[in-house]
């Protein structure tokens, strides 16, 4: 090959290996400029799920801290209802006890229970129900209670016992002729009083 020649092919070939320079300078750009963007894609991707991480997790630590003191809430306030209704069933079972002995202080209840049941039904023929140990507590000295209402409704007052009843203790009474009754035996006045009872108790119990 002349001396010509030699110079135009290192010539072509000189241009084509800058060209070939340039374009692999430009892919490698490219190339880096795509992983720089792939790696800030890749740590904002990983940023994201860290921070939805990081919210589900706080979001179950609220959830199970909540259910934890809605569990132990109620768990407290179950564990107060029994300690109350235990209360109320050893209460029970103590008055079962004062009832059915001849305990002056159950006499003196039973006589007071009659004179303001008589009282509130104003006097006039009254019907006492009780269990038949009661009755024969009481039997002889209702004469005076009867004195006693009449004094306070200006009405005549005569007792007699009707038919024995079950239960612990206390008395239902009514007018002769039926229309008015009340009942104040142990277990409903039990009843009638066990929620302002009940508030005592929790007070008592809890505070």
């Amino acid at each position: 090959m002349s001396s010509g020649a030699d110079k135009i092919v290192s010539s072509i070939l000189s241009e084509a290996q800058v060209k070939a320079d340039k374009i692999i300078q430009e892919a490698e750009s490219q190339i880096k400029s795509l992983e720089e963007i792939g790696s800030k894609n890749a740590d904002l991707e990983k940023k994201r799920i860290m921070d939805d991480a990081n919210k589900q997790s706080i979001m179950r630590h609220q959830q199970i801290i909540s259910e934890a003191k809605m569990n132990a809430r109620r768990l407290e306030l179950e564990t107060r209802e029994e300690v109350i209704e235990e209360s109320f069933t050893k209460a029970t079972d103590e008055l079962k006890q004062i009832a059915s002995s001849s305990n002056k202080q159950y006499i003196d209840s039973l006589l007071k229970i009659i004179k303001e049941a008589a009282i509130e039904i104003d006097g006039g023929d009254i019907i006492i129900h009780s269990k038949s140990e009661d009755k024969a507590k009481i039997e002889n000295i209702t004469n005076d209670i009867a004195t006693e209402v009449k004094t306070k409704t200006g009405k005549d007052t005569t007792f007699q016992f009707g038919d024995s009843i079950q239960t612990i203790g206390g008395v239902v009474l009514k007018t002769k002729n039926g229309e008015i009754e009340i009942n104040n035996t142990i277990e409903a006045r039990l009843l009638r009083y066990k929620k302002v009872l009940r508030f005592e108790v929790s007070k008592i119990l809890f505070s």
